[in-house]
């Protein structure tokens, strides 16, 4: 029986502990990656500041061809909205909404992903010598939620690949040569 107890104490004792631990660690989970490519703000602002043209560059359209989109909201601008919905488990369903926009310098998004929670995403474009430096940032606010906070140590690892992948196809399209015109 003393031992059952002992046990059963040292049990609660990690999991107080576990959750105390959890305020320790961050509120925010926070990836940041960033790229230059070689073209003005503007060449790049045409490209993030519409959300039609997303999947030209997003790192996930390739992942479930099946995925359905469709756009509701405002046509461009503040308001535009973007929905998808897929089975796959690296895609999943949700929305992006813009929520804010400083043209050909910032383009700022709305994410939710359902009971999986909501972010806020940002596309920074800078000029950088003859270029254009990109910083693609996402911000989740986990909470008071100790499990979240946990998870949010994976975050990094588990999206800034995907924005690394998306930020290396923004630079190819915007980078590639236009198609040759009949002449």
């Amino acid at each position: 029986m003393r031992i059952a107890k002992r046990a059963a104490l040292a049990v609660a004792g990690i999991l107080v502990l576990a959750v105390l631990v959890a305020f320790v660690l961050p509120r925010h989970a926070i990836v940041v990656r960033s790229t230059e490519i070689d073209a003005p703000p503007a060449a790049i602002y045409t490209l993030v500041g519409d959300l039609r043209h997303f999947n030209e560059w997003s790192p996930w359209s390739d992942l479930d061809p099946d995925t359905s989109y469709t756009f509701t909201g405002a046509v461009d601008g503040v308001g535009q909205t973007l929905n998808w919905q897929s089975d796959d488990p690296d895609v999943g369903s949700g929305s992006m909404e813009i929520v804010g926009l400083d043209p050909d310098r910032r383009v700022d998004l709305a994410l939710h992903f359902g009971a999986e929670g909501e972010a806020i995403s940002s596309l920074r474009l800078e000029p950088a010598g003859t270029g254009t430096s990109v910083t693609w940032t996402f911000d989740s606010d986990l909470g008071f939620n100790p499990i979240a906070r946990y998870f949010g140590l994976i975050i990094d690892g588990r999206i800034g690949p995907d924005y690394e992948k998306g930020l290396a196809k923004l630079k190819a399209v915007v980078e590639s040569p236009p198609p040759p015109t009949d002449g």
